[in-house]
């Protein structure tokens, strides 16, 4: 063994040592690192593993309390209750153990998560890092890793979506797979309801039943377990819905803003941008008609469904911007091929190769995985190998660091919650600008001469 090895090794074990001293400390320790918002999944696992009502107040807060939350009010966990699989485990440990476990697995999920975005998105394996810094140096990540929340799930729910939809044309099985991913993203679907119309529209347009299929039968298993632990579980979480809807919450969305303008009572001003969204989804679904491609598309409708959520997208759920952000720094400004593949493909299908040179490469081929030659179907227009990232132009760069020290100054300021409603809106109009630019770009100008 080399000496550069031995001091690896070195370093690595005392780290090691270092690191279970802390984790020692906090296990001691309650007041290091109190929870937070953790408490509520903790708690109703707890409850659903003995049988009882997770969305029982009086059963949530003792224990709530025990596990070290100074609250006089018990933490809900709103999520359907298909969403406790997920969080069942967190039963089975005692409180301050399973926080941990809990900080681990988001740790592990939001890096896997940025890796993939990164590679797929045309960001340079060399530079991956950048990813990690991205997603990690994001301030609404942070606050969801420091609060507890189930965030990143729902990021790791698009993730694997994308993965499994740039392998499905070459073999539709991996369409079960993708809509049993969409269920992670189902744990608040409010906050992505124009990924189910996507899907519904797919389906329709491209015969790719097997998405909601898959998504329907891993939902239903997804439901059926907490039923089998407790039968009157649904019936208990419409009873708490109903005592607590969502018009109580003044949630950072534009419906709030229209119900604080022209009446809080008037429920229904908070679908007004859902209308939008859905009218906006319309139109782009059928300018896309003929290439529509999730990898491509999946960024900008988490954003927009995000932007006129009916409710909820809160802070800490600003993980889901995290695709569109991560096409903002990772892909470089190239064009799409100016000799698109036929759907089914064609005598053409490998002109793009030899015509756009090293432009063509598609995130697959980033990310290491032989795509063969659906390469350029898969390739979205504006993604490419560039200079391996940090490819927009330095105004939208800029722009999103603005938004995150905006993030930071407020969490600082205390300003509350309803007053990051500005920053999705910012973020989608970065990426507006962002895409102007890659549509403008020398390469992308050249395109269309080509094309026209």
């Amino acid at each position: 063994m080399t000496p550069r090895n031995l001091l690896m090794l070195a370093v690595l074990a005392a780290t090691g040592v270092l690191l279970a001293g802390q984790v020692r400390q906090l296990l001691a320790d309650p007041t290091v690192w109190p929870p937070d918002d953790f408490v509520e999944y903790w708690a109703a696992a707890r409850l659903t593993l003995d049988g009882q009502n997770p969305f029982d107040e009086s059963l949530l807060l003792p224990l709530q309390r025990s596990a070290g939350r100074d609250t006089s009010e018990a933490v809900m966990m709103w999520n359907p209750p298909w969403s406790l699989p997920f969080v069942l485990p967190l039963g089975l440990l005692p409180a301050r153990e399973a926080q941990l476990l809990w900080l681990l697995v988001h740790l592990a999920v939001t890096g896997f998560c940025a890796d993939r975005l990164w590679l797929l998105f045309g960001g340079d394996r060399a530079r991956r890092w950048i990813g990690w810094a991205v997603a990690f140096g994001f301030l609404p990540t942070l606050f969801a890793l420091n609060s507890g929340q189930i965030g990143p799930f729902l990021l790791l729910g698009a993730v694997l979506f994308l993965e499994c939809a740039r392998r499905w044309d070459r073999d539709p099985r991996w369409q079960y797979a993708a809509g049993a991913a969409t269920v992670l993203v189902a744990i608040k679907p409010h906050l992505a309801y124009l990924l189910w119309v996507g899907i519904a529209a797919d389906a329709l347009a491209r015969g790719r039943w097997r998405v909601i299929v898959g998504g329907a039968l891993a939902g239903a298993a997804c439901a059926a377990l907490p039923l089998a632990l407790n039968p009157h579980v649904w019936h208990q979480y419409a009873d708490a819905m109903g005592n607590c809807p969502p018009a109580q919450w003044a949630s950072p969305t534009i419906g709030t803003l229209l119900r604080l303008a022209f009446g809080e009572r008037l429920f229904r001003l908070q679908f007004v941008p859902l209308a939008v969204g859905l009218a906006w989804f319309a139109m782009y679904r059928w300018h896309k008609r003929a290439d529509w491609n999730w990898t491509e598309q999946l960024p900008l409708v988490l954003l927009v469904s995000f932007v006129t959520a009916p409710y909820g997208a809160w802070p800490f759920d600003m993980m889901v911007l995290l695709p569109a952000a991560f096409v903002m720094v990772a892909a470089g400004p190239n064009p799409p091929s100016p000799f698109p593949k036929k759907e089914g493909g064609g005598a053409d299908s490998d002109k793009p190769r030899r015509s756009m040179g090293r432009y063509n490469v598609s995130p697959t081929g980033a990310a290491g995985v032989d795509s063969g030659g659906d390469a350029h179907k898969s390739h979205p227009s504006f993604l490419g190998k560039g200079d391996g990232g940090l490819g927009s132009s330095p105004f939208v760069l800029a722009g999103l660091v603005a938004v995150n020290v905006g993030c930071l100054a407020m969490n600082l300021l205390q300003t509350g919650s309803f007053w990051f409603l500005w920053v999705s809106p910012a973020v989608l109009a970065l990426y507006a600008l962002h895409m102007r630019h890659v549509t403008r770009s020398p390469l992308a100008l050249a395109h269309a001469t080509v094309t026209a």
